[in-house]
Order: structure tokens, then sequence, then C-alpha cells
């Protein structure tokens, strides 16, 4: 078993404007795999360079015992390099290479070292990452984006780092390179920290650290279980909010019924004082004696209240606020059996085709699967219009909307109200402001700027834009909708998509969330051809 650690003390970090991420935080990483989650924006990524060493801390200390190897988000390799190159062992093989052809000069024995079997075991990595068809002395360029994330991990199992750090590795693959990547997951010795909202390859760590606020909470086991421990945790805050609520209003009638009693014994000297029933001395004394116990009494209760308030701040601080998006859309609704779409014969730009003719009726679910460049979305583009077909036709009998995966419906300039009255100029303000709420845009965060909102509130944004559409659509096209998502967006998308009424064809490698949505009808793009397909034959899709 591995002894390798990372430590990471008092460590502070803050963008270049200021903006804090991290203030004294205080965590360790010991052997085995780490699911490292938490809403989009609370430091996955940035805790991951900063232990890589890509950033550097403010204040504090990061200890990291062994070598490191990071996988970041955003994979870029040069196109022009060869693959033996991106793999780090072009030196080896040429040393070898020449050592094989006679020349032996001691140089190429230095280069080589050890290690004399780096071809053998380079090609075994490729092919247990599915990239057997690769060839060493391929250059990139000629890959497809999945294979070079593919390759950039095959180049970290080759230098054997005794920790791994994987940021969203799943995000650009396809289902067959997904369980590629949850074989070589499943098979690390070392100490892995994986930050994904893939829950497959979460369901294959052994501990979950929840990055939240500027701090981390660790849970034994893997997503499901950490799921799980979560609802009780909601459950037991959920609770204590109620009896701190009810403790507040206990408080605030003690303090009302003291009030009324203070009060009445105020009237009461009063009325001795005016009528002069008693001696002025005793009037005089009874009178400071009342004010000071009043003072005591209105003193005690309104501390009381005060604590009452602190514990229900506390209560309802502990009870996550990753709110469901609650939106009634009648007018999505599409009559069983209605067609909504026809393809026929159908062919598209890059290739791909439709044979015959291809119906979409009613409120139909269609889950649009196959492996990265395919052509899912040069056929989701098609249909929506933006790309002319080669031959045959595409023709939508019902209004329809694209969620493309750039989200580029949106017009950054703009706030989120104006982008949405853009798709529904007939709306009034007050209308669109009140279905915006909805959409988890509330008040003055209807009048943020596009340009600002981060990953899961601009897919929120591109969403709500185009379900308020007027007229409202009745056939909804989402191109991997769940990348870049975190889990709580994901289920705001769930949710919203439940209310959805009209017929839906969304293309994604997330089967979880495919599941989820209750498809009705599953379609493959493979050898260039769309073909029906069932949910238990996607299940267990061939892994290349």
């Amino acid at each position: 078993m591995s002894t390798s650690t990372i430590a990471c003390t008092s460590l502070s970090f803050a963008w270049p404007d200021g903006t804090p991420v991290f203030d004294g935080l205080d965590v360790a990483f010991g052997p085995g795999r780490t699911g490292l989650v938490g809403v989009n924006g609370s430091g996955k990524s940035t805790l991951l360079k900063l232990i890589a060493g890509d950033l550097a801390p403010v204040d504090g200390t990061v200890r990291v015992a062994g070598e490191v190897g990071y996988l970041p988000q955003n994979v870029t390799l040069d196109t022009a390099s060869r693959v033996d190159e991106a793999l780090g062992i072009a030196a080896r093989r040429a040393a070898l290479h020449a050592i094989e052809a006679g020349d032996v000069s001691e140089e190429h024995f230095e280069t080589v070292g050890d290690d004399w079997d780096v071809e053998e075991r380079a090609l075994a990595t490729l092919g247990e990452l599915g990239l057997g068809h690769v060839e060493l002395d391929r250059t990139i360029g000629e890959v497809s984006g999945g294979e070079s994330v593919l390759l950039r991990l095959a180049a970290l199992l080759l230098r054997r780092p005794d920790v791994l750090l994987l940021d969203e590795p799943t995000n650009n693959l396809d289902l067959y390179a997904r369980r590629r990547l949850y074989a070589a997951v499943e098979s690390w010795p070392g100490v892995m920290v994986v930050v994904s909202h893939d829950r497959e390859l979460l369901e294959r760590v052994d501990q979950i650290a929840d990055l939240r606020s500027g701090e981390v909470t660790w849970y034994g086991g893997n997503f499901s279980a950490y799921e799980e421990a979560l609802a009780v945790e909601q459950e037991a805050a959920e609770r204590m909010v109620r009896v701190a609520e009810a403790d507040l209003r206990k408080q605030k009638r003690e303090l009302a019924d003291a009030q009324v009693k203070l009060a009445r014994r105020k009237r009461y000297g009063q009325k001795m004082w005016d009528t002069k029933r008693e001696p002025k001395v005793v009037m005089g004394e009874r009178k400071r004696q009342a004010q000071v116990a009043a003072g005591k009494h209105r003193i005690m209760h309104e501390e009381k209240l005060a604590e009452a308030k602190e514990r229900l701040d506390d209560a309802v601080e502990a009870v996550r606020d990753d709110d469901e998006i609650r939106v009634d859309l009648p007018y999505t609704a599409v009559p069983p059996g209605r067609t909504v779409l026809t393809l026929l014969d159908l062919e598209l730009a890059y290739g791909a085709r439709v044979k015959g003719g291809l119906d979409l009726r009613g409120p139909e679910r269609v889950a649009l699967i196959g492996r990265n460049g395919a052509g899912k979305t040069t056929l989701l583009r098609t249909i929506a219009g933006e790309l002319p077909p080669v031959a045959g036709e595409a023709t939508a009998h019902v209004p329809l909307r694209f969620l493309p995966q750039r989200l580029d419906v949106l017009d950054g300039e703009l706030s989120v109200a104006e982008n949405v009255a853009r798709f529904a100029p007939e709306a009034t303000n007050n209308r669109i402001r009140a279905r915006l709420a909805r959409f988890l845009f509330r008040g003055a965060r209807a009048d943020q700027k596009a340009a600002t909102l981060s990953g899961g509130e601009r897919f929120r944004a591109a969403l709500a834009a185009l379900m308020l559409a007027e007229p409202a659509p009745q056939l909804l096209m989402l191109d991997e909708p769940t990348n870049n998502l975190d889990m709580a967006s994901v289920r705001q998308l769930t949710t919203a998509l439940e209310s959805y009424e009209g017929a839906l064809i969304v293309a994604s490698h997330d089967l979880p969330f495919l599941r989820s949505l209750g498809i009705t009808r599953w379609l493959i793009m493979e050898e260039g051809e769309v073909k029906e397909t069932t949910a238990d034959s996607v299940g267990r899709a061939p892994t290349g």
C-alpha cells in the first residue's frame, strides 16, 4: 500500500482581484481514491492546482510525499508533436532503437536506464485505455478531443507517479472512453484525488471530501454512501430548524407577556401615585425597584430572544441551500400521437445519415448516444436549422429550441432578465421576473450580466431563456447538458425537465442523468447511422 500523502496546512489563496478562495484551510489526503465534490465555484480545481504546484498559496504550505501527476480540466496537447512525445517516452524510445541498431554509446544506456520495456508498457497502457489503434509515431493532430484526454492520462500512468490528481477527467469522453477511465481509476494503487460531477466515476472512490465554504467535510465510502449520510444530516438539520423556530416563537410570546405585565404594573403604580394612597417616599422607592426589576426582566427576555434567533440562524445555516427549480410549463404540452419531428433519408454534413424515415411523436423523451465524433451534434444542429442537410429533409412540426454545448444562446453584455426578454418579447418585465424566480434568479440576481455568471448559473439562465421562450418550445433539444455542471445543478436540471411536457431529445454520455429523465426511446449513432437501441443494451455497450 502506498505511504504517499498530501498535507495542506493553514492554506490561504485569493485571486489577483482580491477574491478569497481559501482562508487557513487544513486538509490531508492519504492513500486510496478520494472524490472531491462541492458546488461550482467552491474551489475544487483551485485546490488541485495548488497541490500540483500550478498555483502558489498566499499563505500556508502544501507538502506532498512522492511524485505528483496532474490531469487538468482542459487538456491541451501540441497538435504537431508525436504520440511518443506526448507520452514522455520519445527520448528513451530513440535510445532503445539506436542500441538495437548497434549504436552502443554510453549516453543511450543512461537515457534508457532500467526502462527496457518502455515501448511495451506504452502500448499496453494505450491498449488498456482503448487507444490500441494509436501508433506511437503518429502526430497528435490526428487524435480526437476525447482521445487526447486519454493520451494525457496514459502519459501520467507511464510515469507511475505516487499521487494522481484528476480534474473532471470524463467531461469530453464518450461512454466507451469513460469505461476505460473507470477501469484505470479502479486499479490505481496510490493516492488519488479526483474532482468530478460524474456519478459513475464517484461510485468508484473510497471516500468523499466535500468542499464547502472553504472547509472540507469527510464521508467514508462512495457517492451513494455520501448521499445517504447527507440525507440523514439534512433531516437532522431541518428538524433543528423546526425546534429553533418553535423556541423563537416561545421567546417572542414570553417577551410580549412580560411587556404586558410590566405595563400593568406601571399603570398600577401611576394610579397609586395619582391617588396619593401611600407616602411619597414609599411610592418613590417602589417605583425605583419596579424600574430596576422591569429593566432586568426586559434584558433577560431580550437576551433569550437574541439567543433563540442565533440558534435559528445556526440551524438554517446547517441546511443546504441547493434549491430546486420548480416551473410550470403548460404551454409546452404535446398531445400523445401528434407528430413532432420527421426525418426522411437525411444525409448530414461530415458523412452521418438517417436511413429511411424516423418520426418523433407526442411527448417522447429520446436519448441520443454514441461515440465522440459520431455526428450527434451535427444531427441536432441540422434539426435546429443551423446546418443544411446534404440530402433528405428534417422537418419540425412544432416550435423547437436547441441548447448547444457552448451555451452561446446568451448575450454576455445583457442581464439574465434581458436575455430572457429577447426570447419572449411580448412578456411583461414583471412576468419575466416572476418566472425567472422559479429558475432561482430572484431579485437582483436577475439583473446580473450573463458574462459574470458561473458555469452552473450560465446554464440555468440559458435553460430559462429557452424554456420561457414564446411561443413555448414543444420540442427541446439539449447537447451534453451536464458537462461542467455540479451535482446540485444536475438535480436542478432534472427537476426542471420533469415539469417540461413537450418532446425532448438529449445527446449525452451521462447514463445516470439520462435514466433519471424517464427516457422512452434510445437512439445510437454508430458507423455513420442512427439506429434504435434499448436501455439494457446501452448499459452493457461494448468498451471499444
